[in-house]
Parts: C-alpha cells; sequence; structure tokens
C-alpha cells in the first residue's frame, strides 16, 4: 500500500485534504516545500492545480513530469514576493532551526488570504508531554533525546555544507500558533488525522486537570492584563485556552494546521504592543 492511501501516514490526510478542496486549488499556484519523493506535488497536479516543488535535497524526487528545485528555507525560497496561491508545508517544521524565520518566508512568497497547510507531528498530546516528562524524548521508552548520533538525518560534504536535521525541532501546537501569528498567518482550521493510543489511555487520568489548570490560567490572565481591552484578551487568550484543551490535539498524532495568511509580516512587527518599557538610549 503506498502511503497516501495508508491512514497511518500524514500522507494520507493530506491527499484527502488535497481532494475534498480540489475545487479551490484547481488552477491555483501551491508551493510543495519540502516536497520530499513528490507524493503531494502529484496529487496536486491531479486535481489540476500547478505544484510548484522545492526540497533541499531534489535529487529524491520522482515525479515524471514535474520538476523540484533546491530551496534551502535557511536561504529562502526562490520565488518573488506575493506569487502563491497556497503553501504545503508537510513534516518539514520540526526539521527548521529557525521556524519564524520559515513563516515569515512563507508569508512573503504567498498572496494575501492565501491558505498554508502545515503538519507536524503532534508534540502537545499527551504521548508527547509525557515522553517530554519523563527524558525529554519524542517517545519514552523508545528513542533517545534529540542527539548528534542520530539527530543528524544527512549531512551534504560538498561545499554547500547543508545539514538535514532530524526531529531537532519538534513545536507543539501552542508555539506554533504564536510563530504563526507573529509571521502574519491566522489558524483557520484544525484538521485532526488519527489518534495515538498511549494518549487515549492518559486522557481519562490528566484531563480533568488540565481543563482544571488552563481553566484557572485563563481567569488570572483575562484579570491581570490590564494592556488591552477584554474583547482583544477574549480572543486571543480565549483561542489559547481551546487549543490547550482540545481532546483532539490532546490524543492526535499529527497536527495538521490550516492557516490563513491574513497580513504582511512586516505589517505585524509595527503593530505589535511592547510589554516592556523600550530603553532610553539616553539615560547612562
Amino acid at each position: 500500500m503506498n502511503y497516501e492511501d495508508n491512514p497511518n501516514s500524514i500522507k494520507y490526510y493530506v491527499k484527502q485534504f488535497i481532494l475534498k478542496n480540489k475545487i479551490r486549488l484547481k488552477g491555483k499556484k501551491i508551493v510543495d516545500f519540502p516536497a520530499g519523493g513528490g507524493v503531494t506535488s502529484r496529487i496536486l497536479r491531479e486535481v489540476g492545480a500547478y505544484p510548484l516543488s522545492y526540497d533541499l535535497f531534489p535529487e529524491f524526487f520522482k515525479i515524471n513530469g514535474l520538476k523540484c528545485d533546491r530551496a534551502n528555507i535557511a536561504e529562502g525560497i526562490p520565488l518573488e514576493d506575493n506569487h502563491a496561491d497556497g503553501l504545503i508545508c508537510q513534516e518539514g517544521m520540526e526539521h527548521f532551526s529557525d521556524q519564524l524565520g520559515a513563516l515569515k518566508e512563507f508569508n512573503r512568497i504567498l498572496k494575501p488570504n492565501a491558505m498554508l497547510l502545515i503538519t507536524t507531528p503532534n508534540y502537545s498530546n499527551l504521548r508527547s508531554k509525557m515522553s517530554y516528562l519523563l527524558g525529554e524524548t519524542e517517545r519514552f521508552n523508545a528513542k533517545m533525546a534529540p542527539n548528534e548520533l542520530d539527530s543528524i538525518w544527512m549531512s551534504n560534504k560538498d561545499n554547500k555544507g547543508e545539514i538535514y536535521y532530524g526531529h531537532i525541532f519538534l513545536i507543539g501546537i501552542q508555539k506554533l500558533r504564536v510563530l504563526a501569528k507573529i509571521a502574519g498567518f491566522r489558524i483557520k482550521k484544525y484538521h485532526f488525522t488519527k489518534t495515538k493510543s498511549t494518549s487515549v489511555a492518559l486522557f481519562p487520568f490528566f484531563y480533568p486537570w488540565i481543563l482544571l489548570s488552563n481553566w484557572i490560567t485563563y481567569k488570572k490572565n483575562m484579570k491581570k492584563n490590564t494592556s488591552f481591552d477584554e474583547k482583544t484578551k477574549k480572543e486571543v487568550y480565549g483561542e489559547i485556552f481551546r487549543l490547550a484543551i482540545d481532546p483532539r490535539i490532546l490524543c492526535g498524532g499529527n497536527m495538521m494546521v490550516e492557516f490563513v495568511k491574513e497580513k504582511e509580516h512586516k505589517r505585524v512587527g509595527q503593530e505589535l504592543k511592547s510589554r516592556y518599557t523600550e530603553f532610553d538610549q539616553h539615560s547612562a
């Protein structure tokens, strides 16, 4: 069975997303980065989209009739500003050392209101939380914490010197949310993929405490933060609270989050309000 037809693979859920949205994707320029072997690019072509495929190692791309160009996220994707209608970043974020920089680069090449679909291992489910508690590892009793022996998946020995890191930079839903927000994106929808049996087993024991703890934290911050109006606080803190207690996230395998580009990332930076008073450059 191909990965794209196997419900245990994230490629299956990305394929289902593409097929479900084939009408709005048809005729659109969709960036596939990292493109890997090219399965997603091929499916995009099959529904009438125009895939723009990029990868750090395009040699692994094996789809006839399509090309994959080299792109290192640290150097940027070779496309002009506001060029693409959408971007699919499938299992890439956990490999990027500068995740905010990556999201800003995605923002740069995407048109206003464009779609960004990100999938990544779910570092917010209960199994991952337990794994981090026990050993700061991705999977307790199975994997060591990220290290220089197991976490360098590929190293280019020529003068380019690219390194394809393993799951060193795993990211949870809350961090992904805030980095995306700072980069000019908002969450449109969280797409559930599959459950993790260990997380489901832990759920009845931990969920009441998760719910209570996050509710108390939400109420306290609603009261003590007087720098923003009630509507703004409810919008931001409310979204954080809902994500923290969402059973789909706490029990799910991979995260699959659909974002919308709502602002240019440079504009976001200009609008952010500082929490602390800026340094007085003239004071000694």
